[in-house]
């Protein structure tokens, strides 16, 4: 493989040099084997190159059909192989990821067409693998045992030897059991309370060996938000028990679908405390021969854990629309939290002194005081009420407590954008009434670049945006009439978004005692593996595809999808995340709902028109646009112009 995809010329900017090849890609290679010349795609590209020169975060945003993906993959291959070092491309979620390795996918093409070999590997996220743990108390359980069994019998046989392996290859990636609906996936999975460390699997682990993997790209490493946020949250911890960081070094990040960042921030700067896994984990310990003070203070902490997920129970309440519990805090729950830490500090003070006795496991030792000093940091911010935000889980084995610092900014700031190299937001909806100011300051970005560039498509003509409720239509059987007469309409080919679970719960049980629908075959988010669903969606003309996580990076052209129903306005759910950023905004329904829906309605509207021959309508039967209408006007203003919103 050539170290550059291009003739350099020495005491030249390398950046320079970059940016006239990628000019000659534009102008004259990719248009020889068919492709447009897209005035957007090439201003875009001239953009990147003053980030890249200059080591700069950039905000870009581009329309679709901009081609905004493959002005990036070149900018970041080429950076890369100068470097010596991979760049990092995060996509908001794992099929975006997907989409972009496909075999017709973007990477797939300039391989093609400039005959230009990239390294390119997928890191994904820790739960999208198999746990051989879980998936070994799950062939024993009562539910669902064969098809556990099957799975286990499936595994490659290097999995089951104890000598050393001269081969091996990748398994126990989500995309490879398309067949588990989510639920079933969940029992197998890895999760946050696996304790691999100890694991005596984890040299064969499908997790661990395509890390081995991933880390060897040349070019790039596509991982997901969450992922590269987990790499930054677990950096100086990993390094510090002598692991090697989740990610290797790298030389630029391009986030796609940037406006994303903040949620994976928050989901991965967090702290999870179960008891369940707290028990277990100090339990080990009685098994050594330790002094009676030490096995004392055990048996007390596990009371005072017990203690404190009783009343966690009793003081928090489920919240309409989301997963999480909240969690009332009082002086009840505080007490039991001093309590609790009080007792962790008896047992890190005596585990020192059971260190020199050398009667414990240095690694077991290791394994435990790390888990302590996490438990400690996470109810520490109990101490202060304003730094954090926290909530709630249910699971069949007990609650699990969540625990987020309030200013995940500040980490953002320094884990990620005083770092000196290039970053790339990219996306088609990053500003908010043509400022960046808002995701600029939810991330604590404070110098940026940054652009707009529209869609080169003509919408007028090609795209329908209705309000079809009719008088009289109201709630849920209204919506439902509604959305019946657009899927008829169209004959399906159709995707249907979700603010939340729960409401496309409700949809799928209502439709399925549709009469005037049960011609039309609906594939639910849930019900198999995304990328699986979404092949299914391409491949059957007639499907509709209802889905939650799909507002952003859909990309399917063609007549497949011709319709997009919004089923309600996607404005964020009322758990304690954004009820902690509505508590610190002057005017919280301007600051902060209003410009999440309007960001995410904005995606959802892009997923129909994805080429210059696609058409259809978008259709949002929320009876918020009849009835506001400073809230009709927004929704306008997201409409690609020539496009009016139409009642009735």
């Amino acid at each position: 493989m050539n170290r550059y995809p291009f003739a350099v010329e020495p005491g030249k900017p390398y950046v320079q040099q970059v940016g006239e090849w990628v000019a000659d890609v534009f102008y004259d290679a990719l248009p020889e084997a068919g492709f447009e010349v897209r005035d957007e795609q090439i201003y875009m590209a001239f953009q990147l190159e003053k980030a890249f020169a200059d080591k700069r975060t950039i905000f870009a945003e581009a329309g679709v059909g901009t081609g905004k993906t493959l002005a990036y993959l070149l900018y970041a291959v080429s950076y890369a192989r100068y470097h010596r070092k991979p760049a990092i491309i995060a996509c908001a979620d794992e099929s975006l990821i997907e989409q972009l390795v496909k075999p017709e996918g973007d990477i797939a093409k300039l391989t093609k067409h400039l005959g230009l070999s990239i390294d390119a590997r997928l890191a994904k996220s820790q739960d999208r693998y198999l746990c051989l743990n879980k998936l070994d108390r799950a062939r024993t359980e009562y539910e669902d045992p064969e098809l556990y069994r099957e799975l286990y019998e499936q595994l490659p046989a290097f999995v089951h030897k104890s000598e050393g392996m001269q081969s091996f290859h990748a398994y126990g990636d989500r995309k490879m059991y398309p067949h588990l609906n989510d639920r079933q996936w969940d029992k197998v999975n890895w999760d946050p309370f696996q304790d691999c460390f100890v694991c005596d699997k984890r040299h064969r682990c499908g997790q661990t060996l395509s890390r081995e993997f991933y880390r060897q790209s040349a070019d790039l490493i596509i991982c997901s938000h969450d992922f590269y946020m987990e790499h930054i949250w677990t950096y100086e911890g990993r390094r510090r028990e002598g692991q090697l960081p989740l990610l290797p070094e790298h030389c630029a990040v391009v986030f796609d679908e940037g406006h994303l960042l903040e949620s994976a921030a928050q989901k991965a700067l967090t702290y999870r405390i179960k008891h369940e896994s707290f028990e277990q984990l100090v339990t080990r310990l009685l098994k050594n021969d330790i002094r009676e003070i030490l096995a004392v203070l055990i048996d007390e902490a596990i009371d005072r854990s017990e203690e404190l997920f009783v009343l966690l129970d009793r003081h928090s309440r489920v919240v309409p629309g989301s997963d999480r519990r909240e969690v009332r805090l009082n002086g009840e729950l505080y007490g039991a939290v001093a309590r609790l830490r009080g007792t962790l500090d008896a047992i890190e003070e005596e585990l020192v002194f059971e260190s020199e006795l050398y009667t414990l496991d240095g690694y077991q030792l290791r394994i435990v005081e790390e888990h302590l000093e996490m438990m400690q940091k996470a109810l520490g911010l109990f101490q202060s009420s304003g730094s954090l935000i926290c909530w709630a889980t249910d699971s069949p084995t007990g609650l699990t407590l969540v625990i987020m610092p309030k200013a995940v900014k500040e980490v953002l700031r320094e884990g990620v954008f005083s770092r000196s190299m290039p970053i790339v937001f990219s996306s088609a909806t990053l500003s908010v009434n043509g400022s960046f100011d808002y995701l600029a300051d939810t991330l604590g970005i404070d110098r940026y670049l940054s652009f707009s560039v529209a869609s080169p498509y003509e919408y007028a003509g090609r795209m329908e945006a209705l309000c079809p409720l009719r008088e009289g239509e109201s709630g849920f059987s209204g919506k439902l009439k509604a959305a019946a007469r657009m899927l008829l309409r169209t004959g399906g080919r159709a995707l249907m978004l979700f603010p939340s679970r729960e409401e496309l719960a409700e949809f799928q049980a209502a439709v399925s005692g549709c009469e005037e629908l049960s011609h039309l075959d609906f594939v639910f988010e849930g019900e198999g593996e995304i990328s699986r669903l979404i092949a299914e969606f391409e491949a059957n003309e007639t499907m509709v595809l209802c889905a939650v996580t799909l507002w952003e990076g859909l990309d399917v052209p063609g007549p497949s999808l011709s319709n997009v129903i919004v089923w309600s306005l996607p404005f964020p759910p009322n758990d304690p995340v954004f009820a902690a950023k509505r508590l610190d905004a002057a005017s919280p329904y301007h600051e902060v709902d209003l410009p999440y829906m309007l960001l995410r309605l904005k995606q959802g509207i892009g997923r129909l028109i994805r080429s210059r021959d696609d058409s259809g309508l978008v259709a949002c039967v929320a009876s918020e646009l009849q009835e506001n209408p400073e809230l009709t006007e927004l929704v306008s203003g997201l409409l690609p112009e020539g496009v009016e919103l139409r009642f009735g």
